[in-house]
């Protein structure tokens, strides 16, 4: 039962991560998107 556990908050811990690193790089890209809309403008 102790194996279980400790393997789900594992899996948990990783996905975390992974959601993490995932939104943190959408939000780089919407940032060059926004910098390239702005340069584009001038």
């Amino acid at each position: 039962m102790q194996y279980l556990a400790r393997a789900v908050l594992i899996w948990v811990g990783l996905l975390t991560l992974t959601a993490c690193n995932t939104i943190n790089g959408v939000g780089k890209d919407i940032q060059k998107g926004g910098e390239a809309i702005v340069k584009s403008t001038r």
